[in-house]
This record gives structure tokens, C-alpha cells and sequence, in this order.
């Protein structure tokens, strides 16, 4: 979609050539005596159209509007929210057959917030999945001209995050939506190869042999049942001075989740193609950078494979080890997500992060505890938790905060390993956390669930491409102040060190990796 933003009185919206007006209404516009003002004022005075949030009036060759089509949105006081609401409810006429050009004309002084909201709302409505679909058509709306009254340097900077954030989300809600066979770890690498030949990016992509260099006997475990071989996808964003400490992205990459040995239900095992959704948005916020090219260092990382019941799959009471040398006994193998992950954010350390942030589709229970409105947010880290609850909420993209306590973790006390994998239902949200957090140190931390906010289920079955939104406000505020996240006295993981041959059991433990 190509998006622009122009200065526009009401009298030059009503001048405006294109197949659809959007006229956003508040309580408090002026309205004027020009012919948009006069159709507002005389469908109010009628009683047809009201200004709260919601209200619509749809209008055809209306005379002195240059549109072929016009449709009044009241927007109540205005608010980013009161405009995403009213925008999200005519997605059904931005999709319309013949409709090449729109315009949306704020007819009040609308803030920076509200802009870009709308056009993140206006490339939400207008997505639509046609990768697979042999009889689809594409979208036939080109071009949507955004007109506010005044076009000041906030409301232009807000714009331009708004394109490249819905060009992000967009990637996500993409990658996430493809089908397991159409979005392979192979595939994922390839996108993620093209999104690095923007400026300032590169890409790095390990195979089986070299993630079994590494010693990630966790990730291996996973992908041995799988005949897709795995890839560890490594993306830079070089924007920062070379030597400031990156923020280091992970996302959950697994392309398909049977559940392995410990095998799923059949029911709604499909939407198990969305497992990725943590991978999805690195890949989506990365889009984002390439656009924006702020002054920050980003590492992405993306552990991609699936997890398949073959006769080579790992099964229930094995023992891994992981990169880090800490040994995990796997209880459950559909708890797959987090052994992926630990390898990830053990690798993440060598960039010596100013902060490490992982995202994943890791619990039922958290979809449970909170539902689809608000991403689980985990850390022991009051700075940076703050900072992205901070970048949820102006994102509109929120997230809450759950505990860490330590007493958590006792669940995952194991008799023949360092630890389990799993620690039973209670607080699994919680216990999942408490299980990365063994792999990740002093660093600064934190852990997205988003089990229950990466995708939409039933009728609206579909990728949301969330948090990309969270994680670029995140990077984009990091950007602007440039000031580190203090480190905060969490507790470390102290395996042992990492002889030859403890590599040597790692990699064997998973010695068919990927084949």
C-alpha cells in the first residue's frame, strides 16, 4: 500500500480526487460552511449521523465533493483509539471492487498518536492472504492520501513510523499466515536474507553442522523428528556507533508444532502453523528498521524448525544438553518452544546485549490468564519491564506484567537432570518463564508470551502480526533517549564449563539434527 500525508482544509478533502472520501468526525470539529461541514452539520441536525465513536453515514456522488464516494466516521473525542475504532469498522468498503485511491481527511487538529494509528489500522483493514489462494484477487486500492489541517514535524515523524510499522506488521501477519509447507525454516531464512540486503543489515544463516558446532543439543532435539532441516537465523541492524550494545531480539521459530511424541489433539492442530509468530515479528520489526534506519544496534535471532513425531524424534524422559552445558530432562515434548529458545538466548550472550528480549507463542496457560488482549511480560528487570509495558501501551499493542518469583521455578527440579522441561499446570506461564530465565544471566531480560496475541482464531482465523508494534516503539524510544538499561541482580545460571566432551555429548544427543 502506498501511503501519503498532505495538508488539507476541508474545502481542498471536499477537491480531492479519488473513489473514497474517509471523513473522520470528532465532538469537537468546527464545521465549517464548505461542502463537507454543511453535509455533516444538515445529516446531524437529521438525525442520520452522530459524532460518537462508531457512527457511519455512507454517501454517494455527493455535489461540490470531488469523490465518488464518501463516508462520514464519527470519531467521538478523537482519541488514537476512537480513531482505530472507527477505521476498523469500513474495512469491508476500503476492500471494495474498482477502488483504486482513497483519501482520509481529519476534520479536526488531530495529534501525532492519531496519525499514526490510522494508517496503521488502515493497513490492518486493508491485508489480505493470497499466497495460496489460486482464485484470489489483489486488493484493487493502490494509493491512500492522508489529509490532516496541519501537516507540523510530529504529525510528518508519526506518519512515517506508522508506514513503516504497518509495512512490519504486515510482514509478520504474512510469514505467520503461510502454511507449514510454505513457510519452512528454509523459507524463513530466505525472507529474512532479502529483508537484510537494506542498508546497515546483514544475515547470517547456520545450518544443522554448525548449530551442532555450537553444541545446541536443546534446538537439535527438537528438530530431530523433522525431515525439514533447521536453520539459526542471525540478522544485524547496524544503526548505533559501532560498539554501542545491541538490543537483541529472539523470536520462537517453530514452522509447524504436532506436539512430537507427546502429540496434540487433532482439533485445531492447524492453527499450529502460527507457532512462528515470534520469528514472524523479528522478521516484521527488521522490516520495520530497514524503512526507519534509526541510530541503534539490533541483533535478530530465529531458531526455525518443527516439531514432528518421527521415529528419530526426541521422546519423553530423554536428557539433552544444552549450548550453555546445562542438562534438561524433556517431560513433555510438546513443551518444545522454550528448549529452542534457551539455546537462542545462551547464543544472544556473546553480543553482550544492553538488553535481551525473546518472544514466543510458549503457553496455553497464558492465553488462559490474560486471553487475546494483553502479551504475558516477564523480567526481573524493573527498566526494562517498564520500558515495554511503556512501548505497549503508546503502541497500542499492550502487554502486562507476571511474576518471576523464584519459588516458581521449583517445579523444574529433576532427578536425572538439571532440570525438566515442564512443571506441571499450575502457574505454566510462569514456570515456562522461570525456565528461559536459567539461560540468561546478569543480561537484561525479558520474555513476550504471546501465545494468546499472535493470532486470531474462529471466523477472523489469522495472523495479527503483534508485538511488532511493542518491539519497534521499544527500539525507537531506546533509539531516541540512547541510554542504556541498567543491569538488574538476577539470578544466573552457573553450568559447568564447556569441556570437549561435554560438547561432544551435546552433539550427539541430537546427532541427525535437521536430516
Amino acid at each position: 500500500m502506498n501511503f501519503e500525508l498532505k495538508a488539507l482544509t476541508a474545502a481542498a478533502a471536499a477537491r480531492e480526487k479519488c473513489d473514497l472520501l474517509l471523513v473522520l468526525v470528532s465532538e469537537q470539529t468546527a464545521l465549517g460552511s464548505d461542502a463537507i461541514g454543511t453535509i455533516v452539520s444538515h445529516a446531524v441536525k437529521q438525525g442520520d449521523f452522530a459524532l460518537s465513536c462508531g457512527k457511519q453515514l455512507a454517501l454517494y456522488q455527493v455535489p461540490a465533493v470531488a469523490a465518488r464516494r464518501v463516508l462520514l466516521l464519527g470519531v467521538g473525542a478523537g482519541s488514537a483509539r476512537d480513531v482505530r475504532n472507527a477505521l476498523q469498522g469500513c474495512a469491508a468498503a476500503l476492500k471494495a471492487e474498482g477502488l483504486e485511491k482513497a483519501a482520509l481527511h481529519f476534520a479536526f487538529e488531530a495529534d501525532a498518536k492519531a496519525v499514526a494509528c490510522a494508517v496503521q489500522t488502515l493497513g490492518d483493514a486493508t491485508y489480505a492472504y493470497t499466497h495460496t489462494k489460486s482464485q484470489a484477487k489483489p486488493l484493487s486500492l493502490k494509493k491512500v492520501t492522508l489529509g490532516v489541517p496541519s501537516k507540523t514535524a510530529a504529525v510528518a515523524a508519526a506518519f512515517e513510523i506508522g508506514v513503516a510499522q504497518q509495512e512490519g506488521v504486515a510482514m509478520a501477519r504474512e510469514w505467520a499466515n503461510r502454511p507449514a509447507n510454505h513457510a519452512t525454516p528454509t523459507m524463513l531464512a530466505n525472507a529474512a536474507k532479502g529483508i537484510a540486503k537494506a542498508a546497515r543489515m546483514s544475515c547470517k544463516i547456520h545450518g544443522p553442522a554448525e548449530v551442532a558446532k555450537l553444541g545446541m543439543g536443546a534446538f537439535m532435539a527438537v528438530a530431530q523428528g523433522s525431515r525439514e532441516p533447521l536453520r539459526f537465523i542471525e540478522l544485524h541492524y547496524n544503526g548505533g556507533a559501532k560498539g554501542d550494545a545491541p538490543i537483541v531480539l529472539v523470536g520462537k521459530g517453530i514452522t509447524f508444532d504436532t506436539g512430537g511424541i507427546s502429540l496434540k489433539p487433532a482439533a485445531e492442530m492447524d492453527e499450529m502453523k502460527f507457532d512462528m509468530g515470534g520469528a514472524a515479528s523479528v522478521l516484521g520489526v527488521f522490516q520495520s528498521l530497514a524503512k526507519l534506519q534509526p541510530a541503534i544496534n539490533v541483533v535478530g535471532l530465529i531458531p526455525a524448525c518443527e516439531n514432528m513425531p518421527d521415529g528419530a524424534a526426541v521422546k519423553p524422559g530423554d536428557v539433552v544438553t544444552s549450548m550453555s552445558g546445562q542438562t534438561i530432562e524433556i517431560l513433555n515434548t510438546d513443551a518444545e518452544g522454550r528448549l529452542v529458545l534457551c539455546d537462542a538466548l545462551h547464543y544472544a550472550a556473546r553480543f553482550k546485549p544492553a538488553a535481551l528480549v525473546d518472544m514466543a507463542t510458549l503457553t496455553g496457560a497464558c492465553v488462559i490468564a490474560l486471553g487475546g488482549l494483553r502479551s504475558g511480560l516477564f523480567s526481573a528487570n524493573d527498566e526494562l519491564a517498564s520500558a515495554l509495558q511503556t512501548a505497549g501501551d503508546a503502541a497500542m499493542d499492550p502487554c502486562w506484567r507476571m511474576p518471576l518469583d523464584d519459588e516458581y521455578a521449583d517445579g523444574l527440579k529433576s532427578n536425572f537432570a538439571d532440570m525438566g522441561n515442564v512443571a506441571g499446570r499450575a502457574a505454566g506461564a510462569v514456570t515456562a518463564a522461570k525456565f528461559l530465565q536459567k539461560f540468561v544471566g546478569d543480561i537484561p531480560w525479558a520474555h513476550l508470551d504471546i501465545a494468546g496475541t499472535a493470532w486470531k482464531s474462529g471466523a477472523a482465523k489469522g495472523a495479527t502480526g503483534r508485538p511488532v508494534g511493542l518491539l519497534l516503539q521499544f527500539l525507537l524510544s531506546k533509539a531516541a533517549s540512547a541510554k542504556p538499561v541498567k543491569t538488574a541482580k538476577v539470578a544466573k545460571a552457573a553450568p559447568a564449563p564447556r569441556s570437549a566432551s561435554t560438547r561432544k555429548r551435546a552433539a550427539s544427543t541430537a546427532s541427525k539434527a535437521g536430516a
